[in-house]
């Protein structure tokens, strides 16, 4: 059950035109729900042998020996490949979030070194997947262990200063927060833990690398191919100009951090099938999945926070570790959230890494904020109940117009205007504080509330957008479509902005030959792609009115600034009308597409060439704080005899910008709202003596069906001026459109044109590919 507070302005002046901010079913969908999707493990090649993974048994130490004789003398056993035979052939590359490309530096066959229990110890390729698998179970491997740290108290575990790790963290404060926790009238202070958590999407971290003399092509699901192409070229030692680098991600089975970048084995695999001269595929097994890939750390919170008699804070101290591995200097931090989300006149924050023989974590379900934030909700909800406070109140009396410790102003702040709309909803009026006042039965009723918070985020971004003969669009990036809907919103897009029917918009994504794109994650793909489909769709609004209004065009001397372009005709204030395909057919040769680049606006001036080679390159508003926010409510039952804990019911109120498909952004709202259930009250992974003993999905536990409550999605209008001013009228312009936050697309704001751009007059773009194929498109110089 959805509902909305206000139908907020979705589009054009004509509102029978208008696409966007209207619900529209997935143009994907039916081919996912009838098995019509071709996913990267389902490429059919000829000749395509099969890998298997054989992985430690032990959490560090060394290999002191294998025995492969009796996998070897397996019928169909291709090759079996180890660190004697791939030692040096795979170079360095840093971690993407230190300017390179991999969710990990490590590299698993480089030596005998083993740094953690499951890393790749050798790579056994045969005929079959069948085949491969039972090798791979016969492979013998001698270890010589090591002492080994595997969780943060262990001996030898060791901590270390996040701002010593990552130069550049900061660790927000303001005042004398210690002094001011000591003086408060009203103090709680606990320590808030959460536990390791893995990924389990239902597609596996699969990959498959085939040759063809000097072009080398991956079908692989990840959220990144510009960092899998540039990286994997990286670690081969291959000469861009000499071997070309493809890679091709179709739909993919669940992401939201997952597949963070380059992978540890992709690169094996494509050495595999560089030595045996035919294509290779590797589906590793979900228990491998819970070491190749990265998952979110436990983390550990001191947090100590103080307030008034009238329930203000004076003092907020957040002290907290998170497991690290060994050899990555990357950790999951979320302080400069927790530090600014609540007015404060005192705040001292402390992060620390733990480096541990465990593989490196990465982000999971996206935010790192999840666990900091239920570190610091947890402890607002002990201070109301200190206070004898409703929660709620608790959380208006500290509302803040500005970030406390920086003073920069939110662009807006919508979060009590959230806890407003869903405590109407959810009936919080019925609440009441006494422990035990509300049953039913033997079950005790809890009601409680949280707040959410996202920054946002965006990126520099290409595309090709061209319109079809007949009337139709296409659209071209090397994004992602990760299952948060951006295939139908851009075609939604495409449809208002060109008055074409949605039907009629082809939307391709997730192929390295197409205009390069960033990162899909941090909330900022729709932000990103929204900008520079703009951008394309103005420059061919433009050309097609100029046809239109020549002389002798269809509607001759009409003012281009006030056609309309809408069911597949352009319309003039007189009320004549000219058919949109006729116009495309008539324009001149290669005009009816364009390539758009968007840089935003306070991008580093490396932006654009960081994206265009594949790192990472997402930013934040300028001078302000642009946030998404939340509420969450939940009516919990605990049963007074048995401790039994269910949850009959969840809702949330969320303001995350203007919500361009209703649809979409309820089906992912209330999807992390189950995924928090299960994060809050099923999900962990048990680390043993260095050992992850639960990998698999009969003993980690996520929510079901049988699990999920009634689930209910608020949605809040929040127009947001600051991150999207209003933007310039053009030809088949009504009005300035705007998107909504993150992957609920937030908003579009001012762009400039890369400072590499080229003007090419025949065209009237900006375009700036130095270093893109020019058989890749058509539509540029070889110049550009």
């Amino acid at each position: 059950m959805t509902h909305d507070i206000t139908t907020p302005d979705t589009g054009p002046a004509d509102r029978a035109s208008a696409v966007l901010g209207r619900p529209h079913p997935r143009l994907d969908g039916p081919a996912k729900v009838t098995g019509r999707a071709v996913y990267a493990s389902d490429a059919a090649l000829p000749d395509l042998a099969h890998a298997a993974l054989v992985t430690a048994a032990i959490p560090r130490g060394r290999v002191a020996g294998f025995d492969l004789d009796a996998a070897r003398a397996m019928p169909g056993v291709l090759a079996i490949l180890t660190h004697r035979d791939l030692a040096g052939a795979v170079r360095p590359v840093k971690h993407l979030m230190e300017g390179g490309w991999a969710n990990s530096s490590h590299r698993p066959l480089d030596s005998d070194a083993v740094a953690y229990s499951g890393q790749i110890v050798a790579l056994v390729v045969a005929d079959t997947r069948e085949t491969a698998a039972a090798a791979a179970a016969r492979v013998g491997v001698a270890y010589a262990a090591a002492p080994f740290a595997a969780a943060l108290d262990d001996p030898g575990a060791e901590t270390v200063r996040l701002a010593d790790l990552k130069p550049a963290h900061r660790d927000p404060r303001r005042g004398e927060a210690g002094a001011a926790f000591a003086a408060a009238p009203v103090r709680v202070s606990g320590r808030y833990e959460t536990p390791v958590q893995h990924h389990n999407p239902i597609e596996l971290f699969t990959t498959l690398c085939a040759w063809d003399g000097d072009r080398l092509t991956v079908h692989e699901p990840t959220r990144h191919v510009g960092a899998l192409r540039h990286g994997l070229a990286a670690q081969l030692g291959l000469d861009p100009a000499r071997v070309r680098v493809r890679v091709v991600c179709g739909p993919i089975g669940g992401h939201f951090g997952a597949r963070l970048a380059l992978s540890q084995h992709t690169a094996l695999v494509a050495l595999a099938a560089r030595r045996l001269g035919r294509p290779v595929s590797l589906v590793p097994s979900r228990r491998q999945c819970f070491t190749i890939a990265n998952h979110r750390p436990e983390t550990r919170h001191d947090l100590r926070l103080g307030a008034d008699r009238d329930g203000r804070f004076t003092a907020l101290v957040h002290e907290a570790a998170m497991g690290a591995s060994r050899f990555d200097a990357f950790a999951m931090e979320g302080t400069d959230v927790t530090a600014s989300l609540y007015a404060c006149p005192a705040i001292a924050t402390a992060e620390r890494a733990v480096r541990l023989d465990r593989n490196t974590p990465g982000p999971m379900r996206a935010p790192p904020e999840v666990p900091y934030l239920f570190a610091l909700e947890s402890a607002v909800d002990e201070m109301a109940w200190a206070l004898g406070l409703d929660p709620i109140e608790l959380r208006r009396r500290n509302d803040t117009a500005a970030d406390p410790v920086t003073g920069r102003p939110f662009t807006t702040r919508p979060l009590l205007r959230c806890f407003e709309a869903g405590a109407a909803a959810f009936g919080w009026s019925r609440r009441e504080a006494r422990v035990g006042a509300m049953r039913a039965g033997d079950w005790r009723v809890g009601f409680g509330c949280a707040s959410s918070a996202r920054p946002v985020k965006i990126a520099p971004a290409s595309l090709r957008v061209a319109l079809t003969p007949e009337g139709g669009a296409r659209i071209e990036t090397a994004h992602h479509e990760i299952g948060n809907g951006i295939t139908t919103l851009l075609a939604m897009a495409a449809s208002e902005w060109l008055g074409v029917p949605v039907g009629t918009v082809s939307v391709v994504l997730g192929d390295t030959d197409l205009p390069p794109a960033g990162l899909s994650g941090g909330s900022s793909t729709t932000t990103s792609l929204m900008h520079t489909l703009e951008r394309g769709c103005a420059t061919l609004r433009a050309r097609l009115a100029a046809r239109a209004v020549a002389p002798g065009g269809a509607l001759a001397g009409a003012d281009p600034a006030r056609l309309i372009l809408a069911d597949g005709v352009a319309a003039a204030p007189d009320g004549r009308r000219a058919d949109l395909a006729a116009l495309v057919q008539g324009l001149a040769p290669g005009s009816a597409g364009t390539v758009a680049v968007f840089v935003p606006e306070g991008s580093g001036p490396d932006a654009w060439e960081r994206t265009r080679t594949g790192r990472l390159a997402l930013g934040q508003t300028e001078g302000a704080l642009a946030w998404a926010f939340g509420a969450q409510f939940a009516e919990v039952h605990v049963h007074a005899l048995t401790g039994e804990i269910r949850v009959p019911r969840l809702l949330g109120a969320f303001a995350a910008g203007r919500v361009l498909n209703p649809l979409a952004a309820r089906s992912q709202l209330t999807g992390g709202m189950v995924w928090g259930l299960g994060s809050a009250l099923l999900e962990e992974t048990q680390v043993d003596r260095g050992h992850y003993r639960n990998p698999d999905l009969a003993e980690y536990l996520v929510a079901s069906a049988a699990d999920a409550p009634r689930v209910e999605a608020v949605l809040v209008p929040d127009e947001d001026e600051r991150v999207n001013p209003p933007r310039p009228q053009g030809p088949g312009r009504t009005r300035d459109h705007r998107g909504q936050r993150g992957d609920r697309q937030r908003g579009l704001p001012r762009h400039r044109a890369p400072g590499a751009a080229v003007a090419d007059p025949g065209r009237g773009d900006a375009v700036a590919m130095a270093g893109w194929l020019p058989e890749q498109d058509s539509n540029l110089r070889q110049g550009d």
